[in-house]
C-alpha cells in the first residue's frame, strides 16, 4: 500500500503538470509585493506631548488670501456691474482701456459665458469668428440674440489664461455675482478654464456640471469645450449638439 504522503505528492505533481499544459507557468496574486522594501521596524513609542500641544495649540499651514475684487459694496444691478466692469482698476494690470462689456437682458433665456473676449472684439463681445459660430448655434437652438446675455469671465482678450490663477485672483466671486444679477433661466459656459470659477473641479468632466449655486440663487448650467476648439475640431460640435439636446430635452 502506498504511503499517503506519496499519493499526495503525485496529486500535487499532476496538478502542476495540468496547469503547465494549460500554459500557466507562474503563480499570481491580487496584492502586489514590494520585494525591495525595507523590513518594517517596530513602531516607536509615542513621544510625550509638549506643553503647547497639551494646551491644545495647533500648527496650521499659512493660507493665501484671495483678492476681494468686488469689495464691500458690490454692484447691485446690471447697469452698475457694467460700469464697474469697465472702470474697476483691480480687474487687470493694464487698466480700463480696451475692455469689452457684457451685453444682453436681465432674466435672459440663456446666459452664455466665454473665458475672455475674442481678439477681434472691439465694441461688442463675440463679434469675431467665434461670435459667428455662436450665431449659428443660436439659430439652430431657435433662440434669438435678444434672449441671450453674453458675458466673459475676464474683461479683455487674455490668451493662455489659467483657471486656477483666475480663481486665486477672485474672479470666481465676480462671475457668480454676475450670474446672480442676470438671473438667467439657463447658463451655458464654454472653455475648461471657466469650470473652477463655477465652483466646479476642472479635473472633472464638463458634463458633470449641472447647477450653479450662489448665495441662495440656483440655476441650471451646462459646460462645453471652448469655441476655438469647436472651430478646429468639427466632431466637438456634434458632441456639443447631442449634449444640448439631452440637456434641454428637445
Amino acid at each position: 500500500m502506498a504511503h499517503p504522503d506519496a499519493f499526495n505528492s503525485r496529486e500535487l505533481i499532476a496538478a502542476f503538470e495540468w496547469w503547465r499544459d494549460a500554459g500557466v507557468d507562474y503563480d499570481f496574486a491580487d496584492d502586489a509585493t514590494d520585494w525591495l522594501a525595507e523590513p518594517e521596524l517596530p513602531e516607536e513609542a509615542p513621544k510625550p506631548a509638549t506643553k503647547m500641544q497639551a494646551a491644545g495649540a495647533q500648527v496650521q499651514e499659512p493660507t493665501v488670501k484671495k483678492n476681494d475684487l468686488l469689495g464691500p459694496n458690490p454692484p447691485a444691478s446690471l447697469g452698475e456691474f457694467r460700469e464697474w466692469w469697465l472702470s474697476e482698476p483691480m480687474l487687470d494690470s493694464i487698466g480700463p482701456r480696451g475692455r469689452i462689456a457684457p451685453r444682453g437682458p436681465a432674466n435672459a433665456k440663456l446666459m452664455l459665458i466665454v473665458p475672455d473676449p475674442e481678439t477681434e472684439d472691439r465694441d461688442q463681445l463675440l463679434s469675431g469668428p467665434q461670435g459667428r459660430l455662436v450665431q449659428r448655434m443660436l439659430e439652430a437652438m431657435q433662440i434669438s440674440e435678444q434672449e441671450v446675455y453674453f458675458a466673459s469671465a475676464q474683461p479683455r482678450h487674455t490668451p493662455l489664461s489659467d483657471g486656477a490663477a483666475l480663481l486665486q485672483a477672485g474672479f470666481r466671486e465676480v462671475l457668480q455675482h454676475h450670474i446672480k444679477l442676470v438671473a438667467p433661466q439657463r447658463v451655458l459656459a464654454f472653455g475648461s478654464n471657466i469650470l473652477p470659477l463655477l465652483a466646479h473641479n476642472a479635473a472633472q468632466e464638463p458634463a458633470s456640471l449641472e447647477n450653479i449655486n450662489h448665495e441662495g440663487f440656483s440655476v441650471a448650467a451646462m459646460a462645453a469645450e471652448g469655441l476655438a476648439s469647436m472651430m478646429a475640431m468639427p466632431q466637438l460640435k456634434a458632441r456639443f449638439w447631442r449634449r444640448w439636446l439631452e440637456w434641454t430635452g428637445t
